[in-house]
């Protein structure tokens, strides 16, 4: 595998590639349960406990097999910790009927639609922006989930390739993934990786990650060439790191289904 170089997202947390799910538990936070994850990673030094700012997961990082029979105890000893953080994290938005989420930086209400055969689609009525989706309503959440990643892959692709046209270069690869800690990445084999949520972000937002992406296929760096060859080709990128800094976070509000629901931990 070649080196990596990614736009990591600014208040998640960072992870590791080498970290492994190795538990889950509940635990009783401000009278509420919250589910925490157990995770394995070697490259730690101690345990250590997370609360994910965007989606509110609790983790606890073990480094040893050994330790993770204490990580929940340890997480227990850090709950007023944990319920401060919980307490800064934003509602979460279920893709269901009614709800309201951003597409292309323009907020959208989803409904029922009837008459097309195409499952979801962009509609404007009376100067609302609507996101139609068709079939029982049980299914509305996977079916514009799978439409926000449909349409992040297309945009993705295509504004990928016009900005490497620019610097006289293509991409190996394109993909969307829903990651937790980075916007975008570029591997050394122009491999380019991008989150699935930038279609929720404006036009100008998701632009500057693909732009940034494309510049290290030629500067695998954050050097002075780098940013010039990012400001030739999408002029100042401040406006849309001040929007990321600022709003990037509430982009993991919108949450496709939810978290799986554990057995409380005993002991």
């Amino acid at each position: 595998m070649g080196k990596e170089k990614s736009m990591r997202k600014v208040s998640a947390s960072r992870s590791s590639s080498r970290s492994q799910l190795a538990a889950r538990a509940l635990l009783r936070i401000d009278g509420k349960p919250v589910s925490v994850t157990v995770k394995l990673n070697p490259r730690a030094r101690r345990l250590i406990v997370k609360v994910h700012p965007s989606t509110g997961e609790v983790s606890v990082v073990a480094p040893t097999k050994r330790s993770i029979d204490h990580a929940i105890d340890f997480a227990r000893g850090e709950t007023e910790w944990i319920a401060e953080r919980l307490k800064q994290v934003p509602p979460a938005v279920p893709l269901g009927l009614g709800a309201r989420i951003l597409y292309r930086g323009e907020e959208h209400v989803i409904r029922r639609g009837e008459g097309r055969r195409t499952p979801v689609w962009i509609d404007r009525e009376e100067g609302n922006r609507i996101i139609r989706v068709t079939g029982q309503s049980e299914h509305t959440a996977r079916r514009v989930l799978d439409f926000l990643k449909r349409e992040a892959k297309k945009v993705l692709e295509a504004r990928a390739f016009y900005y490497a046209e620019q610097l006289g270069t293509a991409p190996k690869h394109v993909t969307v993934r829903d990651t937790a800690s980075r916007w975008g990445s570029c591997s050394t084999q122009r491999s380019l990786s991008f989150s699935w949520r930038l279609i929720l972000a404006p036009a100008f937002v998701l632009d500057y990650v693909v732009a940034h992406e494309v510049a290290h296929m030629r500067e695998m760096n954050h050097g002075p060439r780098f940013w010039r060859l990012v400001e030739d080709l999408i002029g100042n990128a401040e406006k849309p790191q001040i929007w990321l800094r600022e709003k990037g976070s509430a982009l993991h509000r919108y949450m496709p289904k939810p978290l799986p629901q554990p057995r409380p931990h005993s002991g």
